[in-house]
């Protein structure tokens, strides 16, 4: 760490959260304090913790095209590798676990900076522009695809996943299992409209193939207000191909539209790149574990390679499914979207009641889980779990999609 490095985290880290264990604090960006550093890098013997798993923590800014002022935070340990975007939200760009990644090849090809960003843009799908990530916050004022209510356009999928991070700071445990935690504040503030702020925590565990998300969203302002949230977790080859299969415990599936009616009895498994497959998307309600826990599988065809997305189902109750096994050039691959929502429009959603309300100073969390799957061991075992879970509870398999106006 460098002597400027040092003396900005002796100034700022006392004004930020952390965890009781975390010792090595290191402050990269707070527009309170009118700090950012642009490009820096640590590992595990230059904060004098030898008897530590090797680890290396890392930050850099891009330049040129739309990606001018864009940043990368890298963790990187022996067998694990993830990127986040802290001006993009905090959403993270890939997880890599030897031959394994999770993350999509989008015909986004830069990461784009929201100051290039037009949100409203045909019709509020604006947010196309910049979607390439493997987990993008979908939220949290809004979320679900472009509608109007009380004659304002909602544009897809809401703004915290294109508003650049406040604060961000890394936060490393002194003490065994030496944990790195990645944390960001991402406010959606708009005067009249919206005083939310969701501190957002990455967290990874050097020699796991685990990486754990914790967000805290609170609502600032004197009044209650709405929120949505869906983690678009979104993941291409080498898992996702001809054959490939997600599994889930399951209590309702609908289609989304009716598009999807087409595909219901397939809902599992997957095509190989298919020219002119437009995306379809099912409605889940999962089964959870007596803890409120569940699971979704993705797995590769030879079920030797994978992903696990667990998650607190009493933070985050429905799942979308989305499929968008189109050609590889446009972009091959697969959604799996824990919500508080579906991906209808606002008014729908609150029509149906699955609109949240957060009082004035109060907080929601949120919990999620990224298992890298790289053997067949891994990927029966994580079956087997869900198995558990679904037991011989029903299956409800809703043929029609949702009457919506």
């Amino acid at each position: 760490m460098n002597m400027t490095t040092a003396l900005l985290t002796m100034m700022v880290t006392a004004a930020l959260p952390v965890t009781a264990t975390a010792a090595k604090n290191i402050v990269l960006t707070d527009t309170e304090n009118n700090i950012e550093i642009s490009d820096w890098s640590v590992e595990n013997r230059s904060l004098g913790m030898s008897g530590a798993p090797e680890f290396m923590v890392s930050k850099k800014t891009l330049h040129g095209g739309k990606q001018e002022g864009s940043t990368l935070v890298t963790v990187q340990t022996d067998n694990l590798k993830v990127t986040l975007i802290p001006t993009r939200g905090m959403d993270i760009y890939e997880i890599v676990s030897g031959d394994v990644r999770l993350g999509w090849n989008s015909p986004v090809d830069e990461i784009v900076h929201p100051a290039y960003m037009n949100l409203d843009m045909r019709g509020g799908l604006g947010w196309l522009d910049g979607f390439n990530e493997m987990m993008v916050r979908c939220g949290f004022e809004w979320t679900g695809h472009p509608g109007e209510e009380n004659g304002r356009l909602m544009s897809l999928h809401g703004r915290a996943g294109n508003t650049p991070a406040s604060k961000v700071m890394v936060s490393i445990d002194e003490t065994a299992p030496y944990a790195i935690h990645v944390k960001g504040l991402i406010k959606e503030n708009t005067f009249k409209f919206s005083n939310l702020e969701t501190w957002t925590t990455l967290t990874v565990v050097p020699g796991e193939t685990t990486v754990k998300v914790h967000d805290e969203l609170t609502n600032l302002s004197d009044y209650d207000r709405d929120y949505q949230i869906i983690y678009h977790s979104n993941f291409g080859a080498p898992i996702l191909e001809q054959g490939a299969k997600v599994e889930v415990a399951v209590k309702e599936i609908s289609p989304f539209n009716d598009y999807a009616v087409n595909g219901l009895q397939d809902w599992q498994t997957y095509l190989g790149p298919t020219k002119n497959f437009d995306e379809m998307v099912f409605n889940l309600v999962p089964y959870a574990d007596d803890q409120g826990m569940t699971t979704v599988l993705l797995h590769n065809r030879k079920g030797d390679q994978g992903v696990a997305v667990k998650y607190d189902t009493r933070q985050l109750p429905v799942l979308t499914l989305w499929k968008n096994t189109d050609t590889v050039k446009q972009g091959y691959v697969t959604g799996i979207e824990p919500g508080t929502s579906y991906a209808y429009p606002r008014q729908i959603e609150r029509e149906q009641g699955r609109v949240k309300t957060l009082a004035g100073g109060a907080m929601q969390s949120f919990d999620l889980e990224y298992h890298v799957l790289t053997s067949s061991s891994s990927v029966k075992r994580v079956r087997q779990e869900i198995k558990k879970i679904q037991g011989k509870k029903e299956i409800t398999l809703i043929s029609q999609p949702m009457a919506v106006e």
